[in-house]
């Protein structure tokens, strides 16, 4: 991982956005503003996977009326989203929102967008400016022969010098695109450009999964190269799988301290004692619920599982119908394969409420021996080489022996 570039910091609400802060998370709300309950309701949804900031559409008199009721109640701050009309901007302003989304693309009169930049700056909130690939003004398209890194960023620059005429510099940018490698270079010249902080995002990214895999592929590459100070993920589905993805993306990476749950598994493989896909999927059903900030861990077997996964808080490996309950890479209780789910989920709970000195100490004194003899024994019945792999490698060195040989004749 690259060094963090350091950008100015803006407040939008509570939450610090660039100048060094926690990278945060954002997403968009998908029902409509003016109906408050429901927009309410996914709000919180978000706010509980994960989202630091909730983004709302202000397209109507009832919208910004709604966000006049939303804000108050909201558990994040509130970004209205602006497109075509200015007086919706000036609207969410009276309404409270704390940050403001313009497209420069489909605002485009001088006169309007410096009176938001004025009123924005008197009351002290903060505007991104949402550059899009896909919505440019015509005048970029012809002068640099289409969405070029280089048109994305002076969408964003024109932008600037019109907030700068009225003094206002509580900015942040966005340069996106629906291609992912246009997407990147256009935010590293923009790094390159700017020292306001950086809002990244693969727009339009499309359904899960392939959606996800774009959105990622664009928002990790730039945060390793240390440029990025919130993130959203723009998919084809519920929102809150956006707030879910940006969260783990960014403890993924280190860059943001585990919330929820983080769980690992083997890949399965022949010494594999249980189907390690449903017990996998089962185990992180019941502990998504729980929403317990740890990493755990499902193995399908006890020869090399708890060892492989010895980094993990907590986990469990299968073998010889019984599952071995580890800690931190020590085997502390063996149990009966059919209870396996619900003794993970049980020392889960315990190890996040006493930690994990008090859990190993706790542990069943015999556990251990039990675990070894297990292995042993699988070890004997299955040998080490379960999966083949040295009569692969075998086979590998006499083809390409016989290969250099008949290429040498």
């Amino acid at each position: 991982m690259a060094e963090r570039r350091r950008t100015r910091q803006i407040m939008v609400g509570d939450v610090p956005v660039g100048g060094g802060a926690p990278v945060s998370v954002q997403s968009m709300t998908v029902t409509k503003t003016a109906d408050v309950d429901a927009t309410l309701t996914q709000i919180y949804a978000l706010a509980a996977a994960g989202a630091d900031i909730v983004r709302c559409t202000c397209n109507e008199q009832a919208a910004a009326e709604g966000l006049a009721r939303i804000v108050p109640r909201s558990p994040v701050p509130i970004v209205a989203d602006v497109h075509f009309h200015h007086e919706m901007a000036l609207a969410a302003l009276e309404a409270g929102v704390h940050g403001l989304r313009l497209n420069p693309g489909n605002l485009r009169k001088p006169v309007e967008i410096k009176q938001i930049a004025a009123e924005a700056r008197d009351r002290g909130v903060p505007i991104r400016i949402g550059v899009n690939a896909g919505s440019l003004h015509p005048d970029l398209y012809k002068r640099f022969g289409g969405a070029t890194p280089e048109a994305l960023v002076e969408s964003a620059r024109l932008e600037l010098a019109y907030f700068d005429e009225v003094a206002f510099h509580d900015v942040k940018i966005s340069v996106k695109a629906s291609n992912v490698p246009l997407m990147i270079q256009a935010y590293r010249l923009a790094s390159e450009s700017f020292d306001h902080p950086l809002h990244l995002g693969v727009t339009e990214a499309g359904p899960l999964p392939g959606g996800l895999i774009k959105a990622t592929a664009g928002i990790a590459t730039l945060l390793a190269e240390g440029i990025g100070d919130t993130i959203r993920y723009s998919l084809t589905a519920d929102p809150v799988e956006e707030a879910r993805a940006g969260r783990q993306l960014l403890e993924a990476l280190g860059l943001r301290e585990r919330k929820g749950l983080d769980l690992i598994a083997c890949p399965s493989c022949g010494r594999a004692e249980i189907d390690v896909i449903g017990v996998a999927k089962a185990a992180q059903a019941a502990l998504e619920e729980k929403n317990l900030p740890i990493q755990v861990a499902v193995m399908g077997c006890v020869v090399n599982g708890p060892g492989e996964a010895r980094e993990a808080d907590l986990g469990i490996a299968a073998g010889r119908h019984r599952g071995h309950l580890f800690i931190k890479g020590q085997i502390v209780r063996v149990v009966p394969e059919d209870e396996m789910v619900e003794a993970l989920v049980a020392e889960a709970e315990q190890l996040v409420a006493e930690g994990v000195e008090a859990r190993l100490a706790a542990g069943d004194a015999t556990a251990a021996a039990q675990a070894e003899a297990d292995r042993q024994a699988l070890f004997a019945e299955q040998g080490n080489d379960v999966n083949a792999s040295e009569e692969k490698v075998q086979l590998i060195r006499k083809t390409l022996g016989q290969e250099r040989g008949a290429s040498s004749d």
